[in-house]
This record gives C-alpha cells, structure tokens and sequence, in this order.
C-alpha cells in the first residue's frame, strides 16, 4: 500500500514560479515509477511529468523546458518545480505512484487528492 498527499498550491501571477510536493508513505521499495497529472475545470486529466524509478524524466511538451521533477534521497517525497507559468498551468495537479503487488505480478496506481494551482493576474 502506498499514500500520497500534495501541498504548495496557490495563487501566482503569469510568469511566476510555483513548487509542489508530494509526500509519500507506505511501501516504497514497490514504486516502479512516479507522475504528476493535472485536471483543469471541465477538461480531462492530462499528464505532465513522469519519473522512474531509475531515474529517467519524461514531460508533456507544453510544460517541457518550464517544469522539473524530482524526489528527495529517501524516496519519501517527490516535487514538481514550475517555472515562467502561464494560465493555461491553472488545474488540480494530482501525484501518481505505480507501484507492484506483494507477489510482484500486478502493478497498481495510486493517486493523491490533488493541490490547486491558480495562474492568474
């Protein structure tokens, strides 16, 4: 089993930066990779950014160039840095684990409850 929680949603004006955290516990050891996706209003979700467990980043190519993704040491937290945003950025911005069963035959998605951001003047 495998919890997430994110936090550092807010309120930012077009061309600021903004970071996201996403706290997680649980089995960790069993996290294949890491993601973050976004759900803006009355839009279906979208990915944005993708980490493995190996280390190798992935991002949508309109966020390319302007977000980072990143995990601590630990493993017990992973970040999204935001930079130059624009309003279209403005959504829900959910985390993602996939992480494998106890027998190692079934990889499951787990999901957070989300952090607003706003990109607005």
């Amino acid at each position: 089993q495998v919890d997430l929680v994110e936090s550092g949603g807010g309120l930012v004006q077009p061309g600021g930066s903004l970071s996201l955290s996403c706290a997680v516990s649980g089995d960790i050891d069993r996290i294949h990779a890491m993601e973050w996706y976004r759900e803006a209003s009355g839009k279906q979700r979208e990915f944005v950014a993708r980490m493995t467990s190996g280390g190798g980043t992935r991002y949508t190519p309109s966020v390319q160039g302007r977000f980072s993704i990143s995990r601590n040491g630990t493993k017990n937290a992973m970040y999204l840095r935001m930079n130059n945003m624009k309003p279209e950025d403005t959504a829900v911005y959910v985390c993602k684990a996939e992480y494998w069963s106890l027998d190692s035959r079934t990889l499951y998605e787990r999901w957070g409850q989300g952090t607003q951001v706003t990109v607005s003047s």
